[in-house]
């Protein structure tokens, strides 16, 4: 009996509550069937403690309480899932300073540690490293593509952009400072032209090009990086390597993803002679290929001379300080530039401060590249798609 109830105790965890109060009355008729035939010598004292043993692991099992358990599971699934998806991002990251040329030879001995304590499963040790490498990547980030020191001392300040040209000024915002390199133009004598490295959709192994190629082959004077896209250093970007998914009409008036109704809603700009339309919806845009250029990303950072754009708590690819590409429009001006050291909803306050009617964010980190008679800023990684301006 002791033999049969010890089994009892070793396999509990298998046992359901209804199995073992099944079991405590076959114990209790057990007992007294082999007692009366005095096959076995157990008192009551014995058996009562056995009982009472049994009752307690039935209550401790009614005690357990699996949705708790469960949920305990996923928040650990969860914590290390987001410790690798974390993981992957600060390598993008990674990627994104060593396009902008940018030294990381003291960022990458922390990366290596951060794989090293993944692949040793010890995720509390990763999850601080990724913390602390993650601030510095950022602090890196807020310099990508900035003017050197003694240029950036040199900028004017002024809030009025420029009449045409290129401009380095200081623009106050919301009591701040930020360096601003800006380049005007007149829609009236400047085209604005998209042009891409691929001449339709393409989904992968992309071609992509130096925003110089794209100025040269143009005949472009000025010209900045164009929309999102997934470089392919990106390990996220396997498989849709070069491709980007917004709008785009080209320079040969070709449509890009002009099925792809996922990213219909994303803001777009659309220039043709003399006036720019900045759009809440890329869907508006209605396909008029009578314009000269339609380039769709977001997000949307001034519409109508307010502000459109605030700040997402918490969002570490808009809320971290770096480079941030536009290109907005004021009555018949276009200009394209970058806000240096900026968070996107900062961004959207200096250009809002500059008086601009409607501007839309380009891509940026590793892609921010600047052209005017040369590079103002990049040239980073290669691109699939600019934005340029031609002589009318």
């Amino acid at each position: 009996m002791k033999k049969f109830l010890s089994k009892i105790h070793i396999n509990k965890g298998l046992l359901s509550g209804l199995t073992v109060l099944t079991t405590i009355a076959a114990v209790g008729v057990s007992v007294f069937y082999f007692k009366s035939k005095q096959e076995f010598n157990l008192t009551q004292d014995k058996l009562n403690s056995q009982i009472a043993s049994s009752s307690a692991e039935l209550l401790a099992l009614k005690n357990q309480d699996q949705v708790k358990i469960n949920l305990s599971l996923q928040n650990e699934i969860k914590s290390i899932n987001k410790t690798y998806s974390d993981s992957i991002g600060l390598y993008e990251k990674l990627t994104d300073l060593k396009a902008q040329k940018i030294d990381t030879s003291k960022l990458d001995p922390i990366y290596a540690q951060i794989v090293k304590y993944l692949s040793e499963k010890n995720y509390a040790s990763a999850s601080a490293n990724l913390a602390d490498l993650n601030k510095k990547i950022e602090e890196a980030t807020s310099k990508i593509a900035a003017p050197a020191t003694s240029v950036a001392v040199n900028a004017t300040p002024s809030n009025t952009p420029p009449g045409s040209g290129y401009s380095l000024q200081s623009v106050s915002a919301d009591g701040q400072n930020y360096n601003v390199a800006i380049i005007a133009a007149d829609l009236n004598s400047t085209k604005v032209i998209v042009d891409t490295a691929s001449d339709s959709d393409c989904g992968n192994d992309c071609p992509t090009l130096p925003l110089a190629d794209y100025v040269n082959r143009s005949g472009a004077y000025a010209g900045i990086n164009g929309s999102f896209f997934c470089p392919k250093e990106y390990p996220s970007c396997a498989g849709k390597a070069g491709s980007f998914d917004t709008l785009l009409m080209n320079k040969n008036k070709h449509y890009f993803n002009s099925d792809n109704n996922v990213y219909s809603t994303i803001p777009a700009a659309i220039f043709s002679a003399g006036y720019a339309r900045f759009v809440g919806q890329s869907l508006q845009w209605g396909r008029d290929t009578g314009v000269d250029s339609v380039i769709a990303n977001y997000p949307l950072l001034v519409a109508g001379s307010n502000i459109n754009f605030t700040e997402v708590p918490n969002e570490p690819k808009f809320g971290a300080k770096g480079a941030r590409t536009f290109i907005a429009s004021k009555g018949n001006m276009v200009y394209i530039g970058i806000v240096y050291g900026a968070t996107m909803g900062e961004s959207a306050k200096v250009l809002h401060a500059l008086g601009m009617t409607e501007a839309l964010n380009l891509d940026e980190g590793g892609s921010t590249a600047l052209w005017f008679g040369g590079y103002k800023a990049g040239p980073g990684r290669n691109i699939p798609n600019a934005v340029l301006f031609v002589k009318r």
